[in-house]
């Protein structure tokens, strides 16, 4: 598979199709992200429009030295978090082809399992959502990146400029205040 450094230098080289790969391999889990910290659907969807045109724009101008991955999903928090301050949108039109495809639109969609093997999951599913909803902002976020995002402590404390102890601390109390949350669900 090719890194994602490489597709930035091919992107960097003229080839068109490497930031499409980008997108694809990010959009799910930077939507996934953005929705665990807007809480909102639409205003998740456009925080990753965003983030993809921010990155876009700024993709000549990225330290290649650097990971691209933290490097988007700290675009990605800051495009959230600016999208929740200012409540404005862009348009899918920003992202069509000349042939009328959009990248975002073609990539957003993801086999799901039937219904009857989702129902067997739906509700614990919910009750930790519920519980996860119900920590502070910073527990949610680090908790969501490490598990959702599969991103390391390092790469966290890089996207959130937070020391790697802080992040693991946070981590640690953030697990704790979920498992209690959860035991006081079940009574």
């Amino acid at each position: 598979m090719v890194t994602d450094e490489q597709l930035v230098a091919d992107y960097l080289s003229g080839r068109a199709e490497a930031f499409d790969e980008l997108v694809r391999r990010y959009l799910r889990p930077l939507f996934n992200y953005s929705l665990s910290l807007a809480g909102d659907k639409g205003q998740a969807e456009d925080a990753v429009q965003e983030t993809f045109l921010k990155a876009w724009r700024q993709l000549r101008r990225f330290d290649q030295q650097r990971s691209f991955r933290t490097w988007i999903y700290r675009v990605a928090r800051n495009a959230t978090f600016d999208l929740l301050k200012k409540r404005r949108t862009v348009s899918f039109a920003e992202f069509e082809s000349e042939d009328g495809g959009n990248v975002l639109i073609e990539t957003t969609e993801d086999p799901e399992p039937w219904p009857d093997e989702l129902f067997d999951r739906a509700l614990d599913a919910r009750l930790l959502r519920e519980a996860l909803g119900r920590l502070p902002l910073p527990f949610q976020e680090v908790i969501d990146l490490h598990h959702r995002g599969e991103l390391t402590f390092r790469e966290i404390a890089e996207i959130l400029a937070e020391p790697l102890d802080t992040v693991k601390s946070r981590y640690q109390r953030g697990l704790l205040r979920l498992k209690k949350l959860l035991a006081d669900q079940n009574q």
